[in-house]
């Protein structure tokens, strides 16, 4: 439902609240009429701004400091009640019967909640005379609730799905041929590492000049 509900004069009961108003001292104007009205009508406790909307669509020419100075002088005559239960912003309500007041922390709308008749209160703690009580209450209303429930029970069958346990992969064992392959291919003297190691050169020459020196060499040269 629209916060800003259109002042419709068809619909109001102007006499009634002219007289209403002649009884606390209030001279009963178009614009007080109007604006008392229009809060008689609806349940949506609005501010300032938004009654200075819906009094527009009748009335264009009706200013905003005219609006504020009658919810003020309507207040003030104990015609209509200055809400606090927003922090942000007053609110007003021409519903001046026991009720208390209820407002949603998710999409901040204020509702209208019913008071025991008995009440819990004694008519007179220590000696004070209660004329009238208000009480605020904070919470989900049913509407955000419903939405809230609908998405945690999606977050929780997501999250459910997430967690099941994944399959492992399968792995084959190494080939020892390919190993070796590897082994080749990392040598720079192109060995693999089951071959023997070549002989050092410098160890063969040395081999060689013995051999030459030694004395059945030597004869064999003389006999040449």
């Amino acid at each position: 439902m629209d916060l800003v509900q259109v002042y419709n004069p068809s619909e109001m009961r102007p006499r009634e609240h002219a007289e209403l108003l002649r009884e606390v001292g209030l001279v009963p104007t178009i614009q007080r009429l109007a604006i008392l009205d229009w809060l008689s009508s609806t349940d949506q406790h609005p501010t300032a701004d938004q009654v200075l909307a819906a009094i527009r669509k009748e009335y264009p020419s009706i200013s905003r400091a005219t609006v504020y100075n009658t919810l003020d002088a309507l207040t003030k005559a104990g015609m209509v009640l200055r809400l606090s239960v927003d922090p942000t912003v007053a609110r007003y309500d021409a519903d001046l019967g026991p009720h208390a007041h209820f407002r949603c922390r998710i999409c901040e709308r204020i509702y209208d909640i019913p008071v025991d008749g008995e009440g819990t209160l004694d008519g007179s703690p220590d000696g004070h005379l209660i004329e009238s009580v208000r009480t605020y209450a904070y919470g989900i209303c049913a509407a955000c609730r419903t939405k809230t429930e609908s998405r945690s029970a999606e977050s929780s069958d997501d999250r459910k799905g997430s967690k099941q346990p994944k399959t492992p992969k399968a792995t084959s064992a190494p080939d020892p041929s390919s190993r070796q392959g590897i082994s080749r291919k990392n040598d720079p003297e192109g060995r693999s590492s089951s071959s023997p190691p070549r002989t050092d050169r410098k160890e063969t020459r040395q081999r060689k000049t013995s051999e030459t020196s030694s004395p059945y060499h030597a004869d064999r040269r003389e006999e040449g």
